[in-house]
């Protein structure tokens, strides 16, 4: 999938042609990074836009315990990915900001951490009320 930031000085395309998975994230921080009521991230196989002068990065402690590196773009400050820090190298998978990539289906996104939801969530989507097993840091 195609995908860049709202002033286009980072375009990328990711590895494969549809996410791993996709998820609506309702913890009070991915609020805090979309300026909305959830952050959208599409899981793909791990691809780095570090090479890209437009990208700068900071570390953060996220809610389920992980620590990532999230990476925006310098010149309009949009988020594009957060990679989670593996000890010995480098994640096995990225998280993409949805609203980047051309051609998404939002159908199949599932809801995580419904626990801090500000927003009714859809009646049949899948939902758990913090991370899922799938998600949370290996022991």
């Amino acid at each position: 999938m195609n995908g860049s930031c709202a002033c286009g000085a980072v375009k990328f395309t990711t590895p494969v042609d549809k996410p791993l998975n996709l998820y609506h994230c309702h913890c009070t921080d991915c609020r805090k990074q979309s300026a909305s009521a959830f952050g959208t991230s599409a899981i793909f196989p791990f691809f780095s836009v570090d090479d890209n002068p437009a990208v700068s990065s900071f570390s953060r402690t996220c809610d389920s315990g992980r620590r990532q590196n999230c990476y925006f773009c310098n010149k309009c400050g949009t988020r594009i990915l957060h990679a989670h820090i593996v000890e010995g190298g480098d994640p096995e998978v990225v998280a993409v900001k949805g609203g980047l990539l051309e051609g998404l289906n939002w159908g199949d996104a599932k809801h995580i951490f419904c626990r801090s939801a500000v927003v009714p969530i859809p009646g049949g989507a899948e939902r758990h009320e913090e991370v899922p097993a799938w998600g949370k840091p290996k022991q």
